[in-house]
C-alpha cells in the first residue's frame, strides 16, 4: 500500500462556484477513488483562498464583516463539493489560524531567497497580479480576462528570487521528475520560465489590508503566492510536522490559466524550502459554452448548480468526465447534455442493467461471483491521467455487453428450454457487465454501487430505471 497525496487549486471566494472549479474537484476525485480502489491510502486536499483586496472590497460593499463574508462563501464551496459527491480528506482555508501561522514560518524559511525592492510597472486588480511589459504590449494595455486597463503602480515589495531556481526547475521538467500534463503545456511553461522575472510576494499594507502580516515588517502583507500556494503544505501540518509520508504529491490538479504559477513560482518555493517537487501537474482546459468562452457580458455562463439539478450528480459527473476532455478545452450545450443523458446513460447503461437483471430474475439465475481484474489498457489510461479516454474505454465495454446480449439472445434460449446455454450466457454477460462496472467506480460511484448490489447472488431487478428517460 502506498500513501498518496492529491490536491486541487483553491478557488478565490469572491464569487460563486463555476464549472471550472467542478473540473478540478471531479478529476481529483476520480484520481483519489482510483488510488483507493488499488488499495492505497489517500490524502485529498480542497480549500478556499480568502485574502486579498477584491474580497475586502466586496465585503465592504455588502456592509458585512470580511470574516463573515468569507465564512459564507467558503460554505458555498463546501456545499458545492458535497453536491458533486467529491470525497476530500482535508479542507484548508487561508484564514485558518493554523494556516496563517504556518505560512509565516514558511516565509522565515524562504528568507535567504527574499529581497526588498521597489516596483514600478503594470498591475491588474482583477487578476491581483503584476503584469510584465511584454504582457502589457501583447494585450494592448487591457486585461483580456477582465476587459479593464492595467494600472500603473509604484511601490516597495518583497520579492522571491525565481532566478535562483530556474535551472533546477527546467531540469525537473525536462527530466520528467515534475511531469506537466498535457505534453504541449510543458513547452509553454519552458518558454515562460526563460522569461519569468523574480516575483513580488508582498504588498504594502496601505494597498492590501486583508491578508497575513509579513513577519518582522508591519508595513507589508503577504501576497497570494506564499499565502495561497503554500496551502498544499500547511494542510499537511508543514513545517512543524513531518510530511514525508505524503509529500511529494502524486498529482496537483489545476486549470490551464493558473498552470504557470504552479509550474514556476510553486516549484521555486519548494526548492527554496528544500522540498521535492510534485510528481505531476495535471492541467485541464476550459469548459466552453456553445463554442465560446463563458462570459457574463456575453450571457452564456453555465451555472453548475442548474446542471446538477437537471438530472442529478451522477449525470453531471458522467458528462463532465466523459464528454469534457481531461486536458483540452471542450464544449457544453444543453442539447449535448440531454443527448448524453438519454441516449447513453439511460439507454446504454440503464436499459442494459434493467433487461439483464430482469432476464436473470425471471429465469431463476444465481450468479456465481468471480474475481474481477482491471484491464491493462484501463490501468494505463488511468495512470496517465487520461480520464475521459479511460471513461470512453469503459463505455465501450458497456456497449459490448449490450451487443453480447443481442447476439446470445438469452430469451430464445429460455423459450427453447436450453437451460445450460442460458446459464452460461447470463453468467458471461453479467461477469462482463461487472468488470465494466468496477471500472466505472471512480467515475460514477453511486451508480456503480447500485449495480453491484443488483447483481449479487440472488439478482433483484431495480424497481425504477437507474436513469429515467426524459421527453
Amino acid at each position: 500500500m502506498e500513501k498518496i497525496y492529491i490536491t486541487t487549486a483553491i478557488p478565490y471566494v469572491n464569487g460563486a462556484p463555476h464549472v471550472g472549479h467542478a473540473m478540478d474537484y471531479l478529476l481529483a476525485d476520480v484520481c483519489s477513488r482510483y488510488q483507493k480502489m488499488l488499495g492505497n491510502e489517500v490524502r485529498f486536499q480542497a480549500g478556499t483562498d480568502e485574502h486579498g483586496n477584491k474580497i475586502f472590497q466586496k465585503a465592504k460593499e455588502l456592509n458585512i464583516p470580511t470574516k463573515e463574508y468569507v465564512d459564507q462563501n467558503a460554505n458555498k464551496f463546501k456545499d458545492f463539493i458535497k453536491k458533486l459527491n467529491v470525497e476530500y480528506t482535508d479542507f484548508v482555508r487561508t484564514t485558518d489560524e493554523a494556516h496563517e501561522k504556518r505560512v509565516q514560518e514558511i516565509w522565515e524559511k524562504l528568507k535567504d531567497h527574499i529581497y526588498l525592492s521597489k516596483y514600478e510597472g503594470w498591475y491588474c486588480s482583477g487578476c491581483e497580479r503584476f503584469i510584465t511589459e511584454k504582457e502589457y504590449e501583447e494585450n494592448h494595455g487591457v486585461c483580456p480576462d477582465h476587459q479593464k486597463p492595467y494600472e500603473r503602480l509604484e511601490e516597495e515589495n518583497y520579492y522571491l528570487k525565481i532566478s535562483d531556481f530556474k535551472a533546477d526547475i527546467r531540469d525537473a521538467i525536462v527530466s520528467g521528475k515534475m511531469l506537466i500534463l498535457p505534453d504541449f503545456r510543458e513547452k509553454e511553461i519552458l518558454k515562460l520560465l526563460d522569461e519569468s522575472p523574480d516575483v513580488s510576494i508582498s504588498r504594502p499594507r496601505a494597498q492590501l489590508t486583508w491578508g497575513v502580516p509579513v513577519p518582522g515588517d508591519d508595513n507589508q502583507v503577504m501576497y497570494v503566492w506564499v499565502d495561497a500556494l503554500c496551502n498544499y503544505l500547511t494542510v499537511l501540518g508543514y513545517p512543524e510536522q513531518d510530511i514525508a509520508d505524503f509529500w511529494p504529491a502524486l498529482a496537483q490538479f489545476v486549470g490551464k490559466d493558473i498552470l504557470r504559477f504552479h509550474a514556476i513560482i510553486w516549484p521555486a518555493i519548494l526548492l527554496a524550502l528544500g522540498l521535492e517537487l510534485p510528481k505531476t501537474l495535471v492541467s485541464h482546459g476550459m469548459v466552453l459554452s456553445n463554442g465560446q468562452k463563458m462570459s457574463k457580458s456575453i450571457g452564456n455562463v453555465v451555472d453548475p448548480l442548474e446542471v446538477l439539478e437537471k438530472h442529478g450528480t451522477e449525470a453531471f459527473r458522467y458528462f463532465f468526465l466523459r464528454h469534457i476532455d481531461t486536458f483540452s478545452d471542450s464544449d457544453f450545450t444543453w442539447e449535448k447534455y440531454e443527448n448524453a443523458y438519454n441516449n447513453e446513460l439511460a439507454n446504454d447503461l440503464g436499459n442494459l442493467v434493467q433487461r439483464l437483471a430482469t432476464l436473470a430474475y425471471k429465469n431463476n439465475f444465481v450468479y456465481e461471483k468471480a474475481e474481477i481484474s482491471l484491464p491493462d489498457e484501463y490501468r494505463d489510461l488511468m495512470k496517465e491521467f487520461k480520464f475521459n479516454l479511460a471513461f470512453d474505454f469503459v463505455w465501450g465495454k458497456v456497449q459490448d455487453v449490450n451487443k453480447q446480449i443481442d447476439d446470445d439472445a438469452p430469451w430464445s434460449l429460455a423459450k427453447n428450454g436450453e437451460t445450460k446455454k442460458l446459464n452460461e450466457a447470463l453468467n458471461s454477460e453479467i461477469s462482463n457487465l461487472l468488470i465494466a462496472n468496477k471500472m466505472l467506480e471512480p467515475f460514477l460511484p453511486e451508480t456503480s454501487a447500485k449495480i453491484a448490489q443488483i447483481f449479487t447472488n440472488q439478482i433483484d431487478p431495480p424497481k425504477e430505471p437507474l436513469f429515467p428517460k426524459t421527453k
